[in-house]
């Protein structure tokens, strides 16, 4: 029973791969990256100036404040069946300019796999030996550069990213894919605003299938579809953010943020939703200490649900999100909890990111002679 399940679950896998539905496509690039920005609900498309900004909107990579910074997360989901790793590095190349680039990799798989394709053999018998494990894996090296638009103090700047994406499974699959992002951000004193169009030319993954005879002839004999070659095409996707700082001293802030994710690619389970344009709103909330001590609260994932008793009756459900934060020297350690009261269908998840800025080195001052 549980090798069936096994082959179950390979098969539901390549399915879904070759599959010509568009909406998910690449959907593991909507998790994002860092545990501040999950806590917020991912309303952070205004406020993220960090490594954490190449994921979130690339131009606010220019309102970095160290000169090289790194930063890394990790996270599990479905009781650790499934793994989320990610690891950035950004670099100021010119400060006069306010320029910065960087690159970020992002994986999510999951691993240990058993193929059992090969478990049985021609003559009916059983034999384990054939049985091996391997991975379902998505990966994107995203290349990122953002710079200040205009003179020095211009409120504005733009950035953008170059996608490169291979996601495979075992070596039943593989694609590649490329894509573009671009950003614009504003910061004028205490007012932000941000706008990305991610897949801007569309990103475009182009999947090829590998199976020996006899495996086709399993997928076939199991009423299977045997997958073949595709393009698969993921569509524009516009966020509008905004954001306020209130300073009620030199102590404490509160920051205040709103994104509205704007999809193009058929009807999603959103709060707007049409077959044309579907708009998923998000909300964030960030108190903090002396700049050093972060509490975060966010909402998003506004869906209607049926109701259990009642199919005729939908109910509107929120995710709400939770985190903290702590800011030591050039060392910052941030939490999330995006599950709060299991309000979803999915077990809450634990987030840890960590990030380390490298200060400026100093220039030594000259021998007084």
């Amino acid at each position: 029973m549980k090798k069936t399940a096994y082959l179950s679950f390979i098969l539901c896998l390549l399915s879904f791969y070759a599959s010509e539905a568009q909406v998910f496509s690449n959907d593991f690039l909507n998790i994002g990256y860092g545990a501040r920005a999950q806590a917020l609900s991912g309303a952070v498309s205004a406020t993220a100036r960090d490594v954490s900004a190449s994921y979130w909107n690339p131009a606010g990579l220019s309102g970095q404040e160290s000169p090289l910074s790194i930063a890394g997360m990790h996270a599990e989901w479905f009781a650790g069946i499934a793994k989320y790793d990610f690891i950035g590095i950004s670099k100021t190349l010119n400060a006069e300019k306010e320029s910065v680039g960087g690159i970020s990799v992002v994986r999510f798989g999951i691993d240990n796999i058993p193929n059992t394709l090969n478990l049985v053999n021609a003559d009916g018998s059983i034999n384990y030996d054939n049985v091996y494990s391997f991975s379902a894996a998505d990966y994107a090296v995203l290349l990122s550069y953002a710079q200040r638009l205009g003179k020095k103090g211009s409120p504005y700047s733009i950035g953008g990213n170059v996608k490169i994406i291979n996601r495979n499974v075992g070596e039943f699959a593989q694609s590649w894919g490329f894509g573009l992002d671009i950003g614009l951000r504003y910061q004028k004193n205490n007012w932000m605003a941000g706008a990305l169009l991610r897949d801007a030319t569309g990103t475009f993954n182009a999947w090829s299938f590998n199976f020996t005879d006899a495996e086709r002839a399993t997928l076939q004999a199991t009423g299977n579809l045997v997958p073949e070659s595709s393009i698969e095409t993921t569509r524009p996707t516009l966020i509008l953010g905004g954001a306020y700082r209130w300073n009620f001293n030199q102590t404490y802030s509160l920051l205040t943020s709103v994104d509205a994710w704007i999809n193009t690619d058929g009807q999603r389970n959103v709060l707007i939703s049409s077959k044309t344009i579907n708009i998923d709103p998000r909300v964030g909330l960030e108190f903090s200490y002396k700049n050093l001590v972060f509490l975060r609260g966010g909402v998003g994932k506004f869906q209607r649900q049926t109701d259990d008793i009642d199919v005729n009756k939908k109910t509107l459900s929120v995710l709400p999100t939770f985190g903290v934060g702590l800011k030591l020297g050039r060392f910052h350690i941030d939490y999330a909890q995006t599950d709060i009261g299991n309000s979803s269908a999915l077990l809450y998840s634990n987030i840890f990111s960590l990030q380390l800025d490298f200060a400026k080195r100093k220039t030594a001052k000259p021998p007084v002679e």
